[in-house]
């Protein structure tokens, strides 16, 4: 088997293990605790079987560089995955809190409110308005069961100040509803302008995606050609020099590209 297609079976079974899993995040607690262990650990044992297959079919070099794609692949795909459960967190909160609002002016009580809030919210929040319907009943405080999960949400601002709101609310009188309702129509006017900011950076990152594919396309034309390049890259020490180097600066391309998007999101 040549090195390319060698290198195209371990990486293709790669993607096929981190993909084609559930995500343990999306299962409920028990069965998270059972299956995120189990479902670690069989990737692991797969991609190192495969690439035990590849080193004594293609080689040590090609070995090295499928496993270095194939961890890579797995990175950028936990690391999507991540970007995409805080960006639904962020999405259903002015949601959650519109529902906050309509319960709350509807007279409804404050666990109840909280537990229809909950529905529409996902990650973090949703699990600290599920604490506040819960302390209702049971007396304990809410705005400490609101700041407990700040650290792990996509949107803690948004739970101090309404943890804020809770113990003003509570301290003077003053109408949650219209608390919560001027907290809504802010974070509306956020989202709306990340809106804009994302929609401003597309074109960055397409760019930055198109540019660091290029060298995997000059190499292709390479071959269509007859150039045998992948020979050259893989089984001489010069290659070698020259397949780390453009793999590292590639690499280190879309790193500092990461970074300057996420600056810009920031601020």
């Amino acid at each position: 088997m040549s090195p390319v297609w060698s290198a195209a079976l371990l990486a293709g079974l790669a993607v096929a293990v981190v993909v084609g899993l559930p995500a343990p995040a999306r299962l409920g607690p028990p069965v998270r605790r059972l299956v995120g262990p189990l479902a670690a650990g069989w990737r692991r044992g797969h991609i190192a079987m495969a690439g035990c297959v590849l080193l004594l079919l293609s080689g040590p070099v090609a070995a090295l560089i499928a496993a270095l794609a194939a961890w890579g692949g797995g990175r950028w795909w936990a690391n999507r995955r991540r970007a995409e459960l805080r960006r639904a967190e962020r999405d259903g909160a002015a949601e959650a809190l519109a529902v906050l609002v309509a319960e709350l002016r509807a007279g409804r009580p404050t666990a109840v409110a909280c537990e229809g809030a909950a529905e529409v919210a996902t990650g973090p929040l949703a699990v600290a308005l599920r604490a506040v319907g819960d302390s209702a009943r049971f007396g304990a405080d809410p705005a400490a069961c609101l700041l407990a999960q700040v650290d792990d949400s996509a949107v803690p601002e948004l739970l101090r100040a309404l943890a804020a709101c809770w113990q003003v609310c509570a301290g003077t009188g003053s109408s949650l509803a219209a608390a919560v309702e001027r907290l809504g129509d802010g974070l509306a006017a956020d989202r709306a302008q990340q809106l804009l900011v994302d929609a401003e950076l597309a074109g960055p990152q397409a760019t930055a995606v198109l540019l660091a594919l290029l060298p995997g396309v000059g190499l292709l034309l390479a071959a269509g050609l007859g150039a045998q390049p992948l020979q050259l890259l893989l089984h001489t020490p010069v290659g070698w020099a020259c397949l780390s180097g453009g793999l590292l600066l590639d690499a280190a391309g879309l790193w500092w590209t990461s970074r300057l998007v996420a600056a810009a999101r920031r601020a």
